[in-house]
C-alpha cells in the first residue's frame, strides 16, 4: 500500500480493502506520524506496527 499511495488516507483505504476482501469485515484502518487512539476491537484482532515513520493502526470491531 506505502509503494502505490503516498497520501496516508489512500494508504489506509487500501489496507482496510484488503482485508475486508481477506479476512472479512468490518476493518478499521488509521496510518499517520502522529495520533492517539482509543478503540474496542474483537479479541485478537487488533495490529500496531511501524513501516518507517508511519504507525500503522488496524482493528476488526464491528
Amino acid at each position: 500500500a506505502f509503494e502505490k499511495n503516498s497520501v496516508e488516507k489512500d494508504v489506509a483505504e487500501r489496507i482496510k480493502k484488503d482485508f475486508d476482501k481477506k479476512h472479512g469485515p468490518t476493518w478499521h484502518c488509521i496510518v499517520g506520524s502522529n495520533f492517539g487512539s482509543y478503540v474496542t476491537h474483537e479479541t485478537n484482532h487488533f495490529v500496531y506496527f511501524y513501516l518507517d515513520q508511519k504507525a500503522v493502526l488496524l482493528f476488526k470491531s464491528g
